[in-house]
């Protein structure tokens, strides 16, 4: 009973932080003490958590290796536009709509591909998000090449902060559960794993086809967020760009991932001006991680009080 209690308390604590947190940065921004680049910056920070929130599911609890992430973001996010524009429905019906449509990708992809591993793997979704840019550019009915406009600015501050805490939340609660424990079970050694009698396609397509939702939610909220989307957007850098959250966070590592997603969001909206040599940022980053802390920054560990529980080793 003392425990539930105190589980009870420290979600009343983490609520009431979250709370106070969104209120503070809502009131900034009615003010305009808050100026629209640090806006931009803000929610591209929370777009970027989910991403590599959903993303390290697949990588890092899942012990996969995708690189096609970037291809359920552009079905999430022209799937939300269709909605918004052609069908002219609200902005919740038509961020769940690309998220279940990425989803539905992810179970197409996810059931042939996932018997394969490792580099295997990478290179049958790399063309995954290869093949759907490359529909995307030549389907005249969602803007072809040029990509769609015009796309209704609904998406705040408000709406970014809180589906970023809701994807953070039923994430961590699904590796913390029986579910995600077969997941990360399969990471560990899959053969072991199949010998104790876990189904491990059905938990790597589960844990695949949850990564595509959030993706596929991030891209509708990019959607709406900027009004304008074009299929270069989604291209394999944008890929890369999440994976190196996640190899710099930690693979197997919720904290990692959301520290890495604000301080790449950081430093890449400082190197504006340097866009040449961000990439070479990035690749000089990912080999001093590989060579001084290979495990990322957490590796696979969370902060022990942090909001969202802990998970264990």
């Amino acid at each position: 009973m003392s425990m539930l209690q105190n589980n009870k308390g420290k979600i009343l604590v983490t609520f009431l932080i979250l709370m106070a947190f969104w209120l503070s940065v809502q009131l900034l921004l009615s003010s305009g003490m808050i100026n629209p680049y640090y806006e931009l910056n803000l929610i591209l920070i929370g777009i970027n958590i989910i991403l590599a929130v959903s993303l390290n599911l697949i990588n890092g609890f899942n012990g996969q290796f995708s690189l096609g992430h970037a291809g359920f973001m552009a079905i999430g996010a022209y799937g939300a536009a269709i909605i918004t524009l052609k069908a002219q429905l609200p902005l919740p019906a038509a961020l769940l709509f690309g998220a279940v449509l990425a989803a539905i990708f992810g179970i197409l992809v996810g059931l042939p591909t996932l018997r394969l591993r490792g580099d295997y793997l990478a290179i049958a979704t790399l063309g995954f998000g290869e093949i759907i840019r490359g529909l995307i550019v030549n389907i005249d009915y969602i803007g072809g090449a040029y990509g769609l406009s015009g796309i209704p600015k609904t998406v705040s501050w408000t709406w970014i902060f809180w589906l970023t805490v809701l994807t953070v939340v039923i994430i961590t609660n699904f590796i913390n559960s029986t579910h995600g424990r077969a997941t990360i079970s399969i990471r560990e050694n899959e053969i072991a794993a199949e010998a104790m009698g876990i189904n491990t396609t059905k938990y790597k397509v589960m844990a695949f086809t949850i990564g595509s939702f959030f993706a596929g939610l991030a891209g509708g909220l990019h959607a709406h967020f900027f009004y304008t989307i074009q299929p270069n957007t989604f291209n394999f850098l944008k890929s890369f760009d999440i994976l190196v959250m996640v190899v710099l966070g930690g693979q197997g590592s919720i904290t990692g991932s959301i520290i890495a997603a604000i301080v790449l969001t950081i430093i890449s909206a400082s190197l504006q001006s340097f866009a040449e040599v961000r990439l070479v940022i990035y690749a000089l980053l990912l080999i001093i991680i590989m060579i001084f802390r290979p495990q990322g920054l957490m590796g696979t560990k969370e902060f022990s009080l942090n909001i969202f529980g802990k998970t264990k080793d």
